[in-house]
């Protein structure tokens, strides 16, 4: 399957993968944690670090074309399965109901020490 990569106004990547990828015409594959426009991570509270890591999604989406409307799924990776309830506070700022599927899962460790989410976001465009 030939897949294109979006453009975004992310910061360059170090690391093998690309912001978002589309695949099909109207499939979108993006994952986001909480980079800053200058490639640094933020390792500060949780509510911060979602905030980054939405907001990196959304640019993704918008310069794919579409909108927080059309994402499908989204699946949350945290530390601190307490941070939960912080979460679904930011997560309400970005999505309305009818919300996107979503699953949340705690894990022992992101690849950054500090990192305390990351996102992986599944949409159908327009």
């Amino acid at each position: 399957m030939r897949h294109i990569v979006v453009d975004t106004d992310l910061p360059p990547l170090d690391q093998p993968f690309s912001w978002a990828v589309k695949a099909s015409g109207s499939m979108l594959f993006t994952a986001h944690g909480p980079v800053r426009p200058d490639g640094s991570i933020d390792t500060g509270p949780i509510e911060k670090q979602a905030h980054l890591s939405f907001s990196n999604l959304r640019s993704a989406v918008h310069a794919a074309g579409g909108t927080l409307d059309d994402v499908t799924q989204v699946l949350i990776y945290m530390t601190d399965v307490s941070d939960m309830p912080a979460i679904d506070v930011v997560y309400r700022r970005f999505f309305d109901a009818p919300y996107p599927n979503r699953s949340s899962m705690g894990v022992a460790a992101l690849v950054v020490p500090g990192m305390k989410i990351e996102i992986v976001a599944y949409a159908m465009l327009r």
